[in-house]
């Protein structure tokens, strides 16, 4: 995020102490400009093509409908934002219904500010972003393979035969940069440290994604 090109930011929460503390924690970051905030479902959908956000910040339990219906009802919409889901909850179910629904970021609620940052600037990069205590929670329950988009598959794929950043990008039909934010998403939820241990994990495992 720079602030030649600031996101601009939507808050969704049925809680005003919880909309005013996140207000304050990211509307000073230069990055980012918070263009609307919504106390319920029906409210967000009421503002979000006036407020036309890049990205939202979705509560995951609100009353009259929960984030992950909300998420996916902004993710039908023709150019939807980006969503990330904020919550309590770490559950690997509420997680997986999450990203089944289109929802790019999964982020607790009591995360430091810097790890909502980090979602934020994944997501609209194009990656994904889950809380590292959410990552670890979800794979110990999954197995054989964690749970990847089918685009970051797609591209573990490639990086397992050996393709750059650049090949990937332009066989995907996407920027260098897109592809750099899921290849750092990627890392994430493998618990990956360093790029050649995501090449070597990715030429061991390039046939259990389906290439």
């Amino acid at each position: 995020m720079t602030p030649a090109t600031p996101v601009r930011l939507f808050l969704v929460d049925d809680h005003p102490l919880v909309r005013d503390g996140l207000r304050a924690r990211l509307e000073a970051l230069p990055g980012l400009c918070i263009v609307g905030e919504a106390g319920s479902a029906a409210e967000a959908l009421a503002q979000v093509d006036a407020a036309r956000p890049d990205l939202m910040l979705v509560d995951v339990g609100m009353k009259d409908m929960n984030g992950i219906e909300l998420a996916a009802l902004l993710l039908a919409r023709p150019a939807p934002p980006h969503v990330v889901m904020l919550s309590m909850y770490d559950n690997p179910e509420y997680v997986q219904r999450a990203l089944q629904a289109g929802a790019q970021g999964y982020v607790l609620k009591d995360a430091p500010a810097s790890e909502i940052v980090a979602a934020i600037e994944a997501v609209a990069a194009g990656g994904t972003f889950l809380s590292p205590a959410v990552s670890k929670k979800l794979f110990r329950n999954q197995a054989p393979r964690p749970l990847l988009t089918p685009r970051e598959s797609e591209i573990l794929s490639a990086i397992g035969r050996g393709e750059s950043s650049k090949q990937i990008a332009r066989d995907l039909g996407l920027s260098v940069r897109t592809v750099d934010a899921h290849r750092q998403s990627i890392k994430r939820r493998l618990g990956i440290e360093g790029q050649a241990e995501l090449i070597r994990y990715a030429v061991e495992h390039t046939r259990s994604f389906g290439n």
